[in-house]
């Protein structure tokens, strides 16, 4: 959690309430000096050959991956991520960054007959990019749209959440122990409404990358529209975990709570509906049952700990504001008593397909399920929300995975897991959930403009 006055954020541990240190806001002058001097620094990157800037990335790589083990104690401390998820998200921002090494080399255009002469097409480097990153996965989401930004030849701002910006500031001291160019890479916490605001506006920050809620990623695309400015959106999600009669169902059961209590619902990949052909429903929630009694649920430093707290109180206060609705519960899990922004998993049996707690984002360790009637009923209620952002379906029948895979209106759907993100591949969202996509091998493009010269023969 965070508690702000006008000009720091005192950040406290959401898994025993201590306070950890103050983060001076950057004021609104600072953040258009930062603009200045990233215009520079930019200019010069972009000058660098393509192999030199490769190199750099990869010096940053390693130094992240020399300092894995501060990174993952610092997101411990600020966001009450276990030490081993927090390992793995030091490690994959190092994996992101090795990755989009590889792309200066290869932003190859093209060159294209035409009458006359010939086209030749060149990727060229936006100039400024700001990114703006949730309290969720501080670091992992930071490194998709800063690493394949400088690849493609910018500079970048970032612009961490006000209650978790710990390991993001530390990622911009180490790019520089690195031997990245001053003023590349600036980290800006803040608010919202000063750093991300002046992100939007700013006529030299030439693309946003936002990552947060649907309300303000509208805000975000709004202002963004007003300068004819290129965004990328990752909003919310209300995503549906598919379990046919078909399926291996103790496998589905066994692993639907990871899906969903995974850094305590916090996530908007989450499978926060989990929908069950209605022969096997309730022989589903039996076998759910002792899966979410033995998710466990404690002390961030506990190697063997699964779910961690909510991130504040007042967030936590949010989430259970849905638990008051009066909604039917199935049963819930275990949590610690005491200090803490601790809440047990909990599983609902919404009356209605069109219950608040079936509908909303709720973001937090609350999953609702419902059962259908058949294959077209499954991906009607899967499809009756305004967000399509990720999703699971559990079937034998192969030809079935693809047909409601295609069927479902969703940007990420696994089948027969509850896969959402690799850096290799494309992710984003449908619907409300987003717009545009990071990741994958042509993420770095999506920070270029193509230039089209036409050579007289």
């Amino acid at each position: 959690m965070a508690a702000s006055t006008s000009s720091t954020t005192v950040l406290i541990n959401p898994a025993d309430e201590t306070v950890i240190r103050e983060v001076e806001h950057t004021s609104l002058e600072a953040v258009d000096a930062a603009v200045v001097r990233a215009v520079v620094a930019q200019s010069k990157w972009a000058a660098l050959a393509p192999a030199d800037r490769a190199a750099a990335l990869r010096r940053f790589a390693a130094t992240v991956d020399q300092h894995v083990e501060e990174l993952a104690q610092l997101e411990v401390l600020n966001s009450g991520h276990p030490i081993g998820s927090a390992r793995w998200e030091a490690g994959h921002v190092r994996d992101v960054l090795n990755y989009y090494a590889g792309a200066p080399e290869r932003m190859i255009g093209q060159q294209i007959p035409v009458a006359g002469g010939i086209d030749v097409t060149f990727h060229e480097p936006l100039g400024v990019v700001g990114v703006i990153v949730p309290w969720n996965f501080p670091m992992t989401i930071a490194s998709w749209g800063f690493a394949p930004a400088l690849a493609a030849g910018n500079a970048v701002l970032l612009k961490p959440a006000d209650w978790t910006p710990l390991t993001a500031i530390r990622l911009g001291e180490l790019a520089l122990e690195s031997g990245l160019p001053e003023d590349l890479f600036q980290v800006l916490p803040g608010r919202g409404s000063i750093v991300g605001e002046r992100f939007v506006t700013h006529p030299k920050v030439a693309k946003l990358v936002f990552t947060g809620s649907t309300e303000v990623g509208k805000q975000v695309a709004a202002g963004c529209a007003a300068l004819v400015k290129p965004v990328t959106l990752e909003l919310g999600g209300k995503s549906a975990n598919v379990v046919f009669a078909d399926s291996d169902l103790e496998r589905a059961a066994a692993l639907a709570p990871g899906a969903v209590f995974d850094n305590a619902g916090q996530d908007c990949c989450a499978r926060s509906r989990i929908l069950v052909e209605r022969k096997v429903f309730d022989r589903f929630l039996e076998l759910l049952e002792p899966a979410v009694a033995g998710f466990k649920v404690g002390d961030p430093a506990d190697e063997q700990t699964q779910m961690w707290p909510l991130v504040s109180a007042a967030h936590r206060d949010s989430v259970a504001a849905f638990l008051e609705l009066g909604t039917p519960v199935a049963y819930r899990g275990t949590a610690p008593e005491g200090a803490g922004y601790w809440m047990a998993p909990t599983v609902l049996l919404p009356e209605s397909r069109s219950d608040r707690v079936a509908v909303d984002e709720i973001f937090g360790p609350v999953v609702s399920v419902l059962p259908f009637d058949d294959e077209a009923d499954a991906i009607a209620l899967a499809n009756d929300s305004i967000y399509g952002l990720s999703g699971s379906i559990w079937t034998n029948d192969l030809g079935r995975g693809i047909r409601v895979a295609r069927g479902i209106d969703s940007g990420t759907i696994s089948v027969n897991s509850h896969s959402s993100v690799r850096y290799t591949t494309p992710f984003g969202g449908a619907k409300q959930s987003g717009l545009g996509r990071e990741l994958g091998p042509d993420a770095a493009l999506a920070f270029t403009d193509t230039k089209t010269v036409f050579f007289s023969t």
